[in-house]
């Protein structure tokens, strides 16, 4: 018999992985809706980037609005909206009713799983909490093993609004699930809503965001056009696709795993660096892979298996913010989606400038090594603050 505990984050994790279904989903659902639509398909990527601005503008509202709320009350609420919105996607005709209802949809993002994983945190050892955050982010990667190739298969078979229907129900149960099953814990006394924008005038909060929006970039410039490439450089099989796409979810499922153990080790610093120096190398082994659809498959598994690197940025944000726990950890997954639009942006500059599919590959190396750039300026912020969470453990491997 499953204790509470376990329950409720099993709760949780459902409702990333409607998230995280939701949100990939919709990239491969995109050349369906654009031709029932009668739009382009550049104008149907307007679609998908309402849904990142949606992120970044609910990540501070949320955390502000639900300040005084229990923390179970407020993950239920946040989700069960989100399943309102991908069923408003899946129900409302047209593309402005889809835009909207994306951009809604993305709202209640960064609130939920940011204040999930805190929750998951706090129910392990102080040495565990990567664990805990990565429990919560298994739901993210199993969505890309099962999630998101169910929905693009509903999509394809029967219309891509199952696609958007999918997510929406199973948020909706997760928010039931998570009513009865989460922990009743109050709220702080004397909390202040307006107090969580302290963290973004924390600078050790705000350099750690900068390193996921850059770092993270890299990942985002090659994973957007893997698909892409694979179709236009290759003959691969039909199912060569969803099988890069199901080794890009299986490696950062294990990448989460791994790295989690690794930051109780080594520290968030150590554990950051080596995590973006591999993501750097796996980019580059993306650009090489190119034209070869087996190599390509292989890149997806090793560039999921570098997405670890959110568990020592979500750890460390939980060090440095302070008072403003649950506004760190919702802006740090809108400084994903952030790395989300710079890294395809940058990507389809040197695509549209004629440097081939290869390109991308380079562009997240780049994106990578800004990325460390901004991790040492973190490090050298904290240890001149003298923070002891900057110091190296006397255990971690030259």
């Amino acid at each position: 018999m499953l204790d509470q505990k376990t329950l409720a984050v099993l709760a949780l994790a459902l409702g990333a992985f409607a998230i995280g279904t939701s949100e990939f989903a919709a990239m491969g659902l995109l050349p369906f809706f654009a031709a029932d639509l009668g739009i382009t398909e550049p104008q149907a990527g307007h679609v998908i980037s309402a849904y990142a601005l949606g992120v970044v503008v609910g990540a501070p509202l949320t955390s502000i609005l639900g300040a005084r709320l229990p923390r179970r009350r407020y993950l239920a609420g946040l989700i069960a909206f989100f399943g309102v919105m991908n069923l408003a996607s899946a129900l409302l005709p047209g593309l402005s009713a889809l835009t909207a209802t994306r951009f809604l949809a993305g709202l209640p993002h960064g609130g939920f799983l940011g204040v999930s994983m805190l929750m998951a945190a706090d129910a392990m050892p102080f040495e565990q909490r990567g664990r805990g955050t990565a429990q919560i982010l298994m739901g993210l990667t199993v969505a890309n093993i099962a999630g998101v190739p169910l929905a693009g298969a509903l999509g394809q078979g029967i219309g891509w609004r199952w696609g958007f229907a999918l997510p929406g129900v199973l948020g909706l149960i997760a928010a039931v699930l998570i009513l009865r099953v989460a922990p009743r814990v109050g709220v702080r006394p004397g909390i202040r809503p307006l107090a969580e924008l302290s963290a973004l005038r924390n600078p050790a909060v705000l350099l750690t965001l900068a390193v996921g929006a850059i770092g993270f970039g890299g990942l985002f410039a090659v994973y957007s056009y893997l698909s892409a490439a694979m179709l236009a450089t290759t003959s691969a099989p039909g199912w060569g696709v969803p099988l890069a796409l199901s080794a890009f979810g299986v490696g950062g499922t294990l990448g989460n795993l791994g790295v989690a153990r690794l930051t109780e080790r080594w520290g968030q610093f150590p554990t950051a660096l080596r995590a973006m120096l591999f993501m750097a190398a796996t980019q580059a082994f993306a650009s090489f892979a190119v034209g070869d659809w087996r190599a390509m498959v292989l890149s997806a598994f090793l560039l999921g298996l570098g997405s670890g690197m959110v568990i020592p940025l979500q750890t460390r944000l939980m060090d440095v913010a302070g008072e403003a726990q649950s506004m760190a950890a919702a802006m740090n997954h809108a400084a994903f989606n952030a790395a989300n639009a710079l890294g395809p942006w940058l990507a389809g500059l040197a695509l549209a400038a004629g440097w081939g599919w290869r390109s991308s590959g380079l562009v997240g190396v780049g994106l990578s090594l800004a990325g460390i750039v901004a991790l040492g300026l973190a490090w050298l912020h904290a240890r001149r603050q003298s923070s002891p969470v900057a110091e190296v453990p006397k255990n971690c491997p030259a």
